[in-house]
């Protein structure tokens, strides 16, 4: 299932188990008074029920709500309450992915490296380090006064 493929796409989990019950405007609804936020932003919201075998995934497709659900055949969905952060819980797509495929390390720590700041230089070493750097990409060539410049070469006249 592909949900959204943009590492830019934001994935915000319920806090609390949800009664999977609840369709578009329930959910909406627990959206914006409980998480403060607008369901029609494009970001995705998943809410899990309390025996953690339901799932389902709120999403704004610029036309309309969506509404993606699941419900685990074998095992549970890791249990996201309870380890929020400013009250909400925030996932990356590829954490949703593996979240909805009943990885139960989502949730206990981070699964995704973290997000870069597009405005900031990065260099990285081999061995995956990532360091912010200050010094130019591009070495920088200081131009010289053409009255030091020798040429190399005779000058041919014709």
């Amino acid at each position: 299932m592909l949900i959204g493929s943009s590492r830019a796409l934001r994935v915000f989990a319920f806090a609390d188990p949800v009664d999977m019950r609840k369709g578009f405007d329930g959910l909406s609804a627990l959206v914006r008074e409980q998480l403060g936020q607008d369901p029609t932003s494009g970001a995705l919201y998943l809410f899990v029920s309390r025996n953690r075998i339901r799932a389902k995934v709120l999403a704004w497709d610029g036309t309309g709500l969506c509404l993606y659900s699941k419900r685990l055949e074998a095992g549970r969905f890791a249990a996201l309450w309870g380890r929020e952060q400013d009250g909400e819980v925030r996932l990356s797509v590829s954490e949703l992915a593996l979240f909805l495929e009943g990885c139960k390390e989502v949730g206990k720590r981070s699964l995704s490296p973290p997000e870069i700041d597009p405005n900031q230089q990065i260099l990285g070493d081999l061995c995956g380090i990532i360091e912010p750097c200050s010094a130019p990409l591009i070495p920088t060539i200081q131009a010289r006064p053409a009255d030091d410049v020798k040429p190399t070469m005779p000058l041919i006249n014709s």
